[in-house]
C-alpha cells in the first residue's frame, strides 16, 4: 500500500521540475551563481598563475645576482628556494582572497605557527644568520689560518652553521657560526706579509753595540728577511734580569713561523760563540746566623 501512494508522489515531483516556469527559474539561479562564482574562480587562477610567474621570475633574480657576488651555491640555493616559497604563500593567500575566503585567521594561524617555529630554533636560526653573513662578507675563506673563539687553526669547510677548523697538530675542530660571528676574528691569511718580533735579553754586562752587530748579522744572512720595511734591532727594555732587544723583521707570510724558529736557534749560537751570556732570573739569597747571647 505505501509503495503505491510513493510512486504518485514521485510522479508529482517530476511533473513539477518539468514545469516550464520552474525551469526557467531554475536556469536563472544557476546562471546567477556561475557568473558570481565563475568570475571569482577566474581571477583566483589568474592570481595563481600570474604569481606563479613572478615567484619564479624572483627566484631566478636572486640566483643571478647572488652569483654575480660570488656567494656559496649552498646560500644561492637556500636563499632562491626561501623567496620562492615566501612568494608563493602571498600569492596562494591572495588566491584565496579572490575567492571570498577569509584569510585573516589563515595569516594568524602562519604568524603563530612560524613565531613558535622561531622560539623553538633560536639557537640554530642565529647560528644561520651568522653563517649567512660570514658567507656574504667573507671575513675568511677555505685555507685561511684563523683565530677565533679561543681557537687557531686553517678553515677547512664553512657551511651554513658551523665552521670547521683543522689545527697544526691535525685535530678537527666544529665551531657554531653564531660563536664565529660573536668574536673576534684575526685573519692571518689576508695579508701578503707578516712581522716577526722576537725579544731577545742579554746580560747587563754585554756590550750592546756587540750585540746589536750579531742580531744585524743574522738578520743580513736570511734572504727571506724582507729589505723593505727595514729591519729593526732595538734596546726595548731594561728588565729585572736582563737588557732586552726588540728584533721586529718583515717577511713574507708562507715563510713566518720558518723564519721565527730558525732566527731563536741562530741568535743562541751566535750569542755563544760571540760569548755573550743570555741570562735567565736568579735570585741571591744570603744566610745570616745569629749566635745566642
Amino acid at each position: 500500500m505505501a509503495e503505491e501512494v510513493a510512486v504518485p508522489e514521485v510522479a508529482k515531483q517530476v511533473e513539477q521540475l518539468m514545469d516550464p516556469d520552474k525551469m526557467m527559474q531554475l536556469l536563472d539561479s544557476s546562471k546567477e551563481i556561475l557568473l558570481q562564482y565563475g568570475l571569482k574562480i577566474l581571477a583566483a587562477i589568474a592570481v595563481f598563475i600570474i604569481g606563479k610567474i613572478i615567484a619564479s621570475w624572483l627566484r631566478r633574480l636572486v640566483t643571478k645576482v647572488m652569483d654575480k657576488g660570488g656567494a656559496d651555491p649552498i646560500i644561492i640555493g637556500f636563499t632562491s628556494s626561501i623567496a620562492y616559497i615566501g612568494m608563493m604563500a602571498f600569492v596562494v593567500v591572495a588566491a584565496l582572497g579572490q575567492l571570498g575566503i577569509q584569510t585573516t585567521s589563515f595569516i594568524a594561524i602562519l604568524g603563530a605557527a612560524g613565531l613558535a617555529i622561531g622560539l623553538a630554533l633560536q639557537g640554530s636560526l642565529a647560528n644561520f644568520a651568522a653563517g649567512f653573513l660570514m658567507i656574504i662578507f667573507r671575513p675568511f675563506k677555505v685555507g685561511d689560518v684563523i683565530e677565533a673563539a679561543g681557537v687557531t687553526g686553517k678553515v677547512d669547510v664553512i657551511q651554513i652553521f658551523t665552521t670547521t677548523l683543522k689545527t697544526g697538530d691535525n685535530k678537527t675542530i666544529i665551531i657554531p657560526n653564531a660563536k664565529l660571528g660573536g668574536d673576534n676574528i684575526v685573519n692571518y691569511s689576508t695579508q701578503a706579509t707578516r712581522r716577526v718580533d722576537l725579544t731577545v735579553g742579554v746580560s747587563y754586562d754585554a756590550d750592546l753595540k756587540q750585540v746589536r752587530s750579531v742580531l744585524q748579522e743574522i738578520i743580513s744572512q736570511d734572504e727571506r728577511v724582507l729589505s723593505d720595511p727595514e729591519p729593526q734591532v732595538l734596546v726595548g727594555e731594561l728588565a729585572d734580569n736582563s737588557v732586552n732587544f726588540f728584533v721586529r723583521l718583515w717577511v713574507k707570510s708562507a715563510d713566518y713561523w720558518n723564519v721565527f724558529f730558525d732566527t731563536n736557534e741562530a741568535v743562541k749560537l751566535r750569542m755563544d760563540e760571540a760569548g755573550i751570556g743570555i741570562p735567565y732570573p736568579q735570585r741571591d739569597v744570603h744566610i745570616y746566623e745569629h749566635k745566642n747571647a
